[in-house]
């Protein structure tokens, strides 16, 4: 049995957050909680509540054992890039993209 949770349209850069998501794919969810609410990152922040999420949609929907589960899944796709200006050198426009991401998690429970 697995439990998916998904954050869409995170103002987030994806290379950078999935430095972080490599670090706990694999891991229990204890484990990475532990190691995601330990680290300082605004990355680490928003992986956590999907992770929370996950958890949850196991718990609750699936009736898991929260003990049970690891991370089976856990990728950063990317999102829409908003498109901003702002002025240059010698009075050029430049554009200032804002990239965003999108989060998933799979947790399910070990055999």
């Amino acid at each position: 049995m697995e439990a998916k949770a998904t954050a869409r349209t995170v103002l987030l850069v994806p290379r950078k957050a999935r430095l972080v998501m490599n670090l706990v794919r694999g891991k229990s969810v204890n484990e990475a909680s532990a190691i995601l609410n330990n680290m300082n990152k605004k990355s680490a922040r928003l992986i956590n509540k999907v992770l929370v999420s996950a958890t949850a949609n196991a718990e609750n929907n699936l009736k898991l054992d929260k003990n049970n589960l690891f991370i089976k899944e856990a990728y950063i796709n990317d999102g829409p890039i908003l498109k901003r200006h702002r002025f240059g050198s010698r009075s050029h426009i430049d554009r200032h993209d804002k990239k965003t991401s999108h989060i998933t998690i799979v947790v399910a429970e070990k055999n």
